[in-house]
């Protein structure tokens, strides 16, 4: 069995990117209690409001750009031949590259 490490030896980001990675994946999974959880501690540790709006957002514009390239590609599975644009303007059915 490997001895423990303290925490900074396993801290490879600092605590605001990993605070701010959180922000963004709890919004992507539309997991409210995750989100609530991770605000305080990032607030707490000193990141702004705004910076938290901004990790959301993006977090927002991945998660649309994955729903219209599925609604895309099922659109074209039953044989639809309406699409939706991506948000980032990639081509249907490709990965938004958000």
């Amino acid at each position: 069995m490997k001895p423990a490490q303290n925490k900074m030896e396993k801290l490879i980001l600092e605590e605001k990117t990993e605070n701010l990675i959180a922000i963004g994946a709890a919004t992507a999974s539309n997991c409210i209690p995750c989100f609530e959880h991770i605000f305080e501690k990032a607030i707490s540790s000193g990141i702004t409001s705004a910076e938290i709006k901004r990790a959301s957002e993006i977090a927002e514009q991945v998660k649309k750009g994955a729903h219209v390239a599925l609604a895309n590609t099922v659109s074209e599975l039953i044989g639809d031949k309406k699409t939706i644009d991506l948000p980032c303007q990639q081509m249907m059915n490709k990965s938004c590259n958000c």
